[in-house]
């Protein structure tokens, strides 16, 4: 039986920044306005992924002006947006938690709605659209939409925005889910192999255009979204299993090369023909040394998936200083 959700729940809300130093101050004083009347308690976590222009000194300043719930953790080195998200949510402590890009694109006024509809619609997963989005026609917006309906189409989650960070998501839910590389462009297809996707939705956000700072995003970001959408497709679909990807193109290439190694045979010894210096031949041994690489590869990757993916407890970042947890405390509300 699921437990009853209401609105007042612990909510953690997790930010990672890089190079946005200027944007320190304001995001801490939005995110304040916007969750000023959230009836429940709540923490801020502001991750810093390793920046070089003071944005970690200027997180310390700040979160000294608020109280113990404002939390700040520092990575070693610039590790990554998904490597940084993970870190914030490790640490969150609520039963939810939202996440929000650090450059002020994003409203944190919009979390306590997402909040009430994450519990009016019984969701895991509020995904944000930014239906009006405020950036480039060519080198954002057109590529964002062309890549939207690809992942839509390959992944079977329906959704308008993938790669919106305002989200708000149950805690249980989340953090079953692992973020490596570059998966935070797929949470909502991550999260559809650990919940039903019909638990999954999404709703209208507000964008700003960027004041501060540069976009950390290009044109180059169109080869990556294919690449870590290859590989989304693979592990939602053959993570338990993946000797069946590669065992099925093995069988392939075997039944390919078999019947040409057949054909060859009746050749030889049916029609009394020379095979020797028969392109067809060299093929058809390819094919099947092929398909005994593939199966062989299949193997191991099963073996892999059973001693790596389902047992490693390693993160894939460093912290090297964060406010102490046992120390922490909630922003009550007034």
């Amino acid at each position: 039986m699921r437990t009853p959700f209401t609105e007042s729940r612990s909510l953690s809300v997790v930010i990672p920044m890089y190079q946005e130093v200027e944007n320190v101050a304001p995001m801490l004083s939005r995110v304040h306005a916007g969750l000023d009347e959230y009836p429940g308690a709540w923490e801020l976590i502001l991750v810093d992924d390793g920046s070089r222009d003071g944005t970690g000194e200027r997180l310390r300043e700040q979160a000294a002006n608020y109280g113990d719930y404002v939390r700040v953790i520092e990575l070693r080195r610039n590790f990554g947006q998904t490597a940084a998200m993970q870190a914030g949510i490790d640490a969150a402590r609520g039963e939810l938690i939202a996440t929000l890009d650090g450059d002020l694109q994003n409203d944190p006024a919009d979390i306590p709605r997402m909040v009430r509809e994450l519990a009016e619609r019984d969701l895991d997963l509020l995904q944000g659209w930014r239906r009006e989005r405020q950036d480039g026609l060519f080198l954002r917006k057109i590529p964002s939409r062309i890549a939207n309906r690809l992942i839509a189409k390959v992944s079977g989650v329906a959704l308008h925005d993938y790669g919106c960070s305002l989200k708000v998501y149950r805690a249980r839910v989340i953090k079953r889910v692992r973020l490596f590389g570059e998966m935070h462009r797929f949470i909502p297809v991550w999260v559809a192999g650990v919940t039903d996707p019909r638990r999954i939705g999404e709703t209208v956000v507000h964008h700003e255009a960027r004041r501060f700072g540069q976009s950390k995003y290009g044109i180059s970001r169109i080869f990556r979204v294919l690449l870590d959408l290859l590989a989304a497709f693979f592990f939602l679909r053959y993570r338990a299993r993946p000797g069946h990807f590669f065992g099925t193109i093995g069988l392939v290439f075997g039944v390919i090369g078999g019947l040409i190694m057949s054909y060859l045979l009746v050749v030889k010894f049916g029609m009394d023909q020379d095979i020797g210096q028969r392109p067809l031949l060299f093929t058809g041994i390819l094919f099947l040394v092929v398909s005994i690489q593939f199966l062989t590869t299949g193997v191991l990757a099963e073996l892999l998936a059973r001693t790596f993916f389902e047992s490693s407890e390693h993160p894939n970042f460093d912290i090297s200083r964060q406010s102490d947890p046992d120390q922490a405390g909630w922003r009550e509300p007034e």
